[in-house]
């Protein structure tokens, strides 16, 4: 397939000249096939697409041209898992449009006083994106009129399901069942999502898979090394200090894993950020302030914690532990060797893991490369 330029995709001057300073110069495969369909139709859409392949800009440059700025009503809702996709998301639309007429767009979340985000979305807003929880609250204080959106963009299903928010996921759908268009982006389509769009998306929705062989992104390498429990701490220790500076992150199934471990790294030296669920949200941001500054050099995080963790330039990933469900592999990986680059998943397994490890490949469509020590 010859590579499309986003102006022969269909996409306007103004919003390329946004997305070239924030240095989006080519297409990714589904930003491709995206965004030309959903410029041109109406209707629900349907994309499974790997973390870090560029979905945001997939869905995000045919809705900001779709809207009217003169109109100054919500003519667009995001649904997103946490509070720091939900923000990133706006950032990144917000300078999409530097050289458009002026789009408004209100990141709503959990964490943060909603009184403040009443009177935010008080002012014109075309755009909110949305956590559902935080939405649904907002939806009680009357604070929020969805009656006239015309699209309904839902980012990252799966780890929304998996976060809990189905009922809150069925409770907004119920109530938006007028937007003349659901946009559904997930990584893995689990039992639950197939549910909703069952239920909630028309059953001639388009619907785009892209590399269904490989739900894992084809530049990260695989690899995996055997040593027991106690060896873990300083086998962890080399693999990053052979990284030779470049940034990661190293997940754990539990927090009692996340502290042990962070406190373990930094007893060998590494400045350590870690991710945990007892975190107020004030902390949380430090931690992930840190880490994106680079004054931290390894994130240490369970697996919900690191949902909706967009950091760039990321070298590799470990596995303290194999997680317990497959698709969280698949978003455990895609934390690297994202927009093109590649990395490096590295698992660090005992001999009672084996038949794990083979389960992901086979799951997966990867392989592993057993690295053997010294």
């Amino acid at each position: 397939m010859v590579m499309k330029s986003f102006k022969e995709l269909g996409v306007s001057a103004e919003l390329i000249k946004g997305i070239e300073e924030k240095g989006i110069l080519e297409p990714t495969e589904v930003q491709e096939l995206a965004i030309p369909y959903l410029l041109q139709n109406k209707g629900d859409f349907v994309c499974q697409a790997q973390t870090g392949t560029g979905k945001t800009a997939a869905f995000g440059l045919p809705v900001l041209q779709k809207i009217d700025p003169d109109l100054k009503q919500v003519q667009v809702l995001v649904l997103s898992p946490t509070r720091e996709l939900a923000k990133q998301i706006a950032k990144q639309l917000f300078h999409y449009t530097k050289y458009t007429a002026k789009i408004f767009t209100e990141a709503v979340a959990g964490g943060e006083k909603i009184e403040r985000q009443v009177e935010a979305l008080s002012r014109p807003t075309h755009i909110v994106v949305a956590t559902p929880g935080r939405l649904i609250d907002l939806l009680k204080a009357k604070a929020v009129d969805l009656s006239n959106i015309d699209t309904l963009i839902l980012d990252e299903a799966d780890e929304m399901l998996s976060l809990g928010f189905k009922d809150d996921l069925n409770k907004i759908l119920e109530f938006t069942r007028g937007a003349n268009n659901t946009w559904l982006f997930s990584a893995t389509m689990p039992k639950g999502v197939r549910a909703l769009i069952d239920k909630y998306l028309s059953p001639d929705s388009e619907r785009l898979t892209i590399d269904r062989r490989n739900p894992v992104n084809k530049n990260i390498e695989h690899w995996f090394t055997v040593c027991t429990i106690e060896e873990k701490p300083d086998e962890i220790a080399r693999f990053i200090k052979a990284q030779k500076g470049q940034r990661g992150v190293v997940f754990c199934r539990s927090k009692a894993g996340a502290q042990n471990i962070a406190e373990a790294l930094v007893e060998r030296g590494f400045e350590v950020g870690v991710l945990q669920g007892d975190l107020s949200q004030k902390d949380r941001d430090k931690v992930m302030r840190g880490f994106r500054k680079e004054r931290t050099e390894v994130l240490v995080s369970t697996d919900v914690s690191a949902r909706g963790i967009d950091v760039e330039g990321l070298g590799y990933v470990v596995h303290h532990q194999l997680p317990d469900q497959i698709e969280y592999y698949t978003h455990r990986s895609g934390r690297t060797a994202r927009a093109g680059r590649k990395g490096v998943s590295m698992a660090f397994v005992t001999k009672g893991d084996f038949k794990r490890v083979r389960e992901i490949e086979q799951e997966l469509h990867i392989k592993f490369r057993q690295i053997k020590r010294d």
